[in-house]
């Protein structure tokens, strides 16, 4: 499936292509990424294969990405507006401005604005909410998006890094204020973090938001670059990802790679391939640091795991939920009574959960 075979994001007609280009690896500001020549050479590659979704932030790079993006792009108006370019906000890049930062109208105007020069743009296509601001009310964030939207600042919006509880609250008051309801959902999603099947990942297919996974490498963990035979000798440039480098991760490093072998392509493609196939996932967001590295990974787009070999993953990664998620397909049990519902047979629940057969008679 290749770069242009575009698919609707969410509930919505935005038309984006099934990888995501991630930029929050553009600039070296920080001492890590790529420098502005390789992230154009990026930019270019992945519009050249029919890609059309960038994501960015205004705190990727201290807003150095977002700018990037905006003098190799956003100023050409051809090239922009054939593209979905979505920026996210929340982030402070204001030391000593309490209001620089979070989800107040006043924070999300200024940060809108700000975007809108880095970018070179009269308009985000998608808006992320980056992360829930405790302190402010959730309608006031809703309504001054929805203004945005209005004003034709904005054209969509989305939700990342936010509890399920308070999405689905944002959501629904948009819906019944008549407020631009969320069409997407930006959440952590591998095989080491698949805890967001428990709640996330269901309310995002009930609500109609659609999934754009970030991080389906594990920040590189499942790259292919770290094996149990080199471990303690290979480490990732940054410290604090060496905490990731565990047991159940060589566990299923060496999974990917028997499959890997299988399929005659690589460790990271597999890890990239299975998280695509995932119920719900729009299109999932690729980082790259590199040209060779973004060559690489989009390769995954052509691969196709079996039905054993995705089951193989699944069963090696299965997460432990929050209750009440883990008893949730036990007590669909207790609704059929042994019928079949919607194609899916369902067994007789043992004697001690059974209905008491004399009770037909009350």
């Amino acid at each position: 499936m290749p770069l242009d075979h575009y698919v609707t994001l969410g509930h919505s007609g935005l038309r984006v292509s099934p990888f995501c280009l991630g930029a929050m690896t553009f600039g070296e500001d920080l001492g890590w990424g790529s420098s502005v020549k390789e992230s154009e050479s990026i930019i270019d590659r992945y519009l050249g294969l029919g890609g059309n979704f960038i994501d960015t932030a205004n705190v990727y790079t201290k807003g150095h990405s977002e700018k990037i993006i905006g003098d190799h792009v956003g100023r050409h108006r051809n090239k922009r507006d054939r593209l979905v370019i979505a920026t996210k906000f929340s982030a402070n890049l204001y030391v000593g401005d309490p209001n620089g930062g979070g989800s107040s109208r006043k924070s999300i105007v200024a940060a809108c604005e700000q975007s809108l020069r880095r970018l070179q743009t009269d308009y985000i296509d998608l808006y992320w909410l980056h992360n829930w601001d405790q302190l402010t009310p959730i309608e006031e964030t809703m309504a001054a998006l929805d203004d945005l939207v209005h004003a034709g600042k904005v054209r969509y919006l989305g939700v990342s890094d936010t509890p399920a509880w308070k999405v689905t609250q944002a959501q629904l008051i948009a819906q019944f204020r008549g407020w631009a309801p969320f069409v997407g959902l930006q959440i952590e999603y591998s095989l080491l973090e698949r805890t967001v099947e428990g709640e996330l990942m269901p309310m995002a297919r009930e609500l109609g938001l659609g999934a754009t996974p970030w991080s389906p490498l594990k920040t590189g963990i499942l790259s292919g670059k770290y094996t149990r035979q080199n471990a303690g000798s290979v480490q990732p440039g940054r410290a604090w990802a060496a905490s990731y480098l565990h047991d159940k991760a060589y566990t299923v490093i060496d999974e990917l790679q028997r499959i890997a072998g299988q399929l005659d392509t690589t460790v990271a493609r597999v890890a990239l391939a299975w998280v695509q196939g995932r119920p719900g996932v729009t299109s999932t967001i690729l980082g790259a640091r590199t040209l060779a590295q973004l060559d690489d990974n989009l390769k995954a787009l052509d691969l196709k795991l079996s039905a054993e070999q995705s089951a193989a993953l699944d069963k090696l990664t299965t997460p432990t939920l929050d209750f009440p998620a883990e008893i949730l397909p036990i007590l669909r049990l207790l609704h059929a009574g042994g019928t079949t519902i919607n194609g899916e047979k369902s067994p007789l629940l043992p004697e001690y959960f059974a209905p008491n057969k004399a009770d037909d008679q009350y």
